[in-house]
Formats: structure tokens, sequence, C-alpha cells
């Protein structure tokens, strides 16, 4: 299937609609009994990411009534859904608060996130910041582009290549195995500075624009990285996982690591990994 430029302006449509119903209304106004801990104090659940959920979900499937849906919040009652995106003829991904711990404590460094896959290829992402109504939208072999609010538009870039010392980005150590949490945060210390979002969709969205050299992750949950990985490749970054093999819809292992290009991208896992 092939999505049109109606389907795209529909999806942004869909995600900025949830962003200002159901998210933005409750940013800074969730009573206590409106977040619950998942599996951690710091990995939360909020009344916004189940309602934003709902409400794509049902539009999404209103336009078109055979997808198969994959959502962060809904994952629970149907694991099998993750392994079904290998070979969904039409499927989306969607992740309706993105930094929820950011979100619930009132951080403004959120976002949602949506990606589009046919038969096990990502071929479309958004990215959508509630907070300033812009959104990042990337179709497969067209480019990233920046659409804000006020209607302006540029096509994006990732950074250009320099030293490791010179490199700002992140790591996500915190999924690491505890043995080499403490490694790969020592060599953090060789780049010109780390930074630590809990937020994929802002990571995505800084690395993508040029203002990170590079971010990596070892947990991988479709809803975290689909959108990002392919708007970070279509803004011409060289993004795979781990062991250097392309990250597909459907994996949960072996970490991912996004970089300007393929010698920036060996180096981190050698200078920074240990890999």
């Amino acid at each position: 299937m092939t999505l049109s430029d109606s389907d795209i302006d529909f999806l942004v449509a869909t995600v900025a609609h949830a962003g200002t119903s159901e998210i933005m209304p409750r940013f800074r106004n969730l009573s206590a009994s409106a977040i619950s801990e998942k599996t951690s104090a710091v990995d939360l659940v909020t009344e916004a990411d189940v309602l934003a959920e709902k409400q794509i979900t049902a539009a999404l499937l209103q336009r078109f009534p055979t997808a198969h849906i994959v959502g962060e919040e809904a994952y629970d009652a149907d694991r099998s859904v993750i392994p079904a995106l290998r070979d969904a003829p039409l499927a989306f991904v969607i992740d309706p608060v993105d930094g929820t711990f950011n979100f619930a404590s009132g951080f403004p460094a959120f976002g949602t996130l949506l990606a589009v896959t046919v038969k096990g290829e990502a071929v479309a992402g958004i990215i959508h910041d509630p907070v300033m109504g812009d959104s990042i939208v990337s179709v497969k072999g067209a480019g990233a582009v920046l659409k804000r609010a006020n209607g302006s538009e540029a096509k994006l870039r990732v950074a250009e290549p320099v030293g490791l010392s010179d490199m700002v980005g992140i790591f996500s150590w915190g999924h690491s195995h505890p043995d080499r949490r403490p490694v790969i945060a020592a060599n953090m210390a060789k780049t010109k500075m780390a930074l630590s979002l809990n937020c994929s969709a802002h990571e995505y969205w800084l690395v993508a624009t040029g203002k990170l050299h590079f971010i990596g992750h070892e947990k991988l949950m479709p809803w975290d990285h689909l959108a990002g990985v392919l708007t970070h490749q279509e803004a011409g970054g060289y993004t795979v996982k781990l062991d250097g093999t392309p990250y597909r819809p459907g994996d949960t292992e072996g970490g991912i690591l996004s970089a300007p290009d393929k010698e920036s991208w060996k180096m981190l896992r050698r200078d920074i990994l240990g890999l």
C-alpha cells in the first residue's frame, strides 16, 4: 500500500488533535489518581496516555479499517501485536505520550510518536510536540520535514561528522546490563557533552535536526523507535542495531545507535559502548 499526501495530512492532523484535546489539557493538571506506575517509579502511565491512544486508534480504524494497530498502552493486553508487525500489510504504531515521566512531572519534554509500516518496512513517521504544536514528518524515500504550527516548513539534515571529543549526544545506559552501565557512563565523558532526556521523541527530534550527533538505546520497543529511526535516516543519518544489522519492525532486542554516518557509528560503538 502507498500512502497518499492526503493520508499523511490526515495522520498529522490526527496526532495533533490528540495533543490539543487529550494531552495538553492534562499537562500540569493531573491528580494523583490519574497517574499509575507500570514497572517502576519512572515507568508511568497517565489518563492522557490512555485517552490519547484510544482517540488516535479510533481515528485510524475509521479511515483504515483493516489496519493492524500497535499501541503502547494496549500492548499488555495482547503482546502478539509486535511480532505481527513483520508481515502486516498495513500497521500503525502509536506512542501517545512518549516521555510520560516528564509529562507527569510537569516538564515539557514529551511527544507523540506515530509510525506506519507496510509488510515489515517503516514507510512513514510522525514526531509531534504537543507543547509547541510542531511536527516532524518523514516518508520513506522523500526525506524528513519539520512542519511548524505557523505553517512554515524546513527540510531536515543531521549534523556533520566530528571527532568524538566534539560530539554531543545521548546513550540511555539505564536499560543496559548492570555490568555495562558504569563502562558506558564513564566513556560518555569522552564526548563534549552528554545529555539525558528520557524521551525518545525529543531525542530523535534533536538528532534529526542536527542538534545532537548521536543517540543510542539498548531497549527496543517499536513505539519508541520506528518513527524516529526512519526520520533520522531520511534526514541523512546512519542508524542500525548494535550488531550492524538493520532495525526492522518487530525487533525488540539488540540495541540501536544513530550517528551522522557509518564511520561515526563505528567510532561510537567502539569508544563509547566498548563493542
